[in-house]
């Protein structure tokens, strides 16, 4: 039979071991529950950890899927089961955690951008005993729920060096561009631009299940009010839509954009995207994994009471080509 401290250390090895293969970049996977046998189908829960990640993402949204890579690809690696879900309604996120925490999971990792709809499911997971790590979104109340940890970005922090380097660029007069009503962090994300900016800055609502509305609203905008000579969008769908926009109203605003993918690798290296803040998402799901695990076996805690932070990092034309690399097979 084998020790208890022979277990841990086992258990830490092997951590240790996923976390290495984290920095090498792993390949991407897209199934939603990954095991411990590799087979990627759903099982009953056994002794074995089971998490559940529950984002806010919405359907095809190339952003969470990286996320949910990062998550599964660490399950694979530990041998922990993680079932991925996600509903851009906050109503039905939390029913989604009420869901997790009456099935008994191990753990739950939890996107927060509309904190107050997840207070009360979150602080009964953590009533059940249930340990919790917040991620992406909702940092400022994520101790006060009870989470464990919280794995991210600081939303104003980024912001404000994004509107410092559209400064530093020469532009005076900046769009940003909201994507989803009622996301605390979009908004963090525009507030801090205005800060680091300080030129003219106005906030344009958008509809991200709408691209041709997007692009048309972003076009108007543009023709509405010809000084605009930056725009900045929180997402890289909502980028590709800008750079369109730009184009169509014949505009010389430079585009800048939060988040990654191989679009926007693409118009950085193109010129018509200035530069993309990197907040490394795949992390976001991946290292809630090891510190649920680590806690689970070991009793560990990382953070010391403070988020865990994954960016912001900046890609542009002096990195993207090592960057590209990865957000083609779906890692960055």
């Amino acid at each position: 039979m084998t020790s208890p401290r022979t277990a841990v250390r086992a258990g830490l090895a092997l951590a240790g071991l996923a976390l290495l293969a984290a920095c090498s970049g792993p390949a991407a996977t897209n199934t939603d529950s990954t095991n411990a046998d590799g087979t990627g189908a759903a099982q009953a829960p056994t002794g074995d950890l089971r998490v559940a990640v529950i984002s806010h993402g919405t359907a095809g949204d190339a952003f969470w899927n990286v996320v949910k890579n990062g998550a599964t690809d660490a399950g694979r690696q530990l041998g922990v089961t993680v079932d991925y879900t996600s509903d851009g309604d906050p109503g039905r996120q939390a029913t989604l955690v009420d869901n997790a925490v009456s099935q008994g999971v191990g753990g739950i990792v939890v996107s927060m951008a509309n904190p107050d709809a997840l207070k009360t499911s979150v602080e009964n997971a953590v009533k059940a005993g249930i340990p919790v790590i917040t991620i992406n979104s909702g940092s400022e109340r994520s101790a006060a729920f009870g989470a464990l940890a919280h794995v991210g970005q600081e939303e104003s922090v980024a912001g404000e060096q994004a509107g410092a380097k559209l400064r530093d660029a020469g532009k005076a007069t900046l769009l940003c561009v909201i994507h989803e009503a009622g996301n605390i962090g979009l908004n963090q994300r525009c507030d801090g631009a205005r800060t680091g900016f300080g030129g003219t800055v106005s906030t344009l609502q958008v509809d991200i299940n709408n691209p041709t509305d997007v692009e048309a609203r972003i076009k108007g905008a543009l023709q509405t009010d010809t000084s605009v000579d930056a725009v900045l969008a929180l997402n890289p769908q909502v980028a590709v839509s800008a750079v369109n926009a730009v184009k169509g109203a014949s505009s010389a605003a430079a585009v800048a954009t939060f988040d990654l993918n191989a679009d926007v690798t693409g118009a950085i290296k193109a010129g018509d995207v200035l530069f993309a803040v990197d907040q490394q998402q795949y992390e976001q799901g991946y290292l809630p994994i090891v510190m649920l695990k680590l806690y689970r076996d070991n009793a560990n805690t990382v953070g010391g009471g403070k988020p865990v932070l994954t960016g912001p990092g900046f890609v542009d034309r002096s990195n993207v080509d090592k960057v590209a690399e990865y957000a083609e097979r779906g890692t960055r």
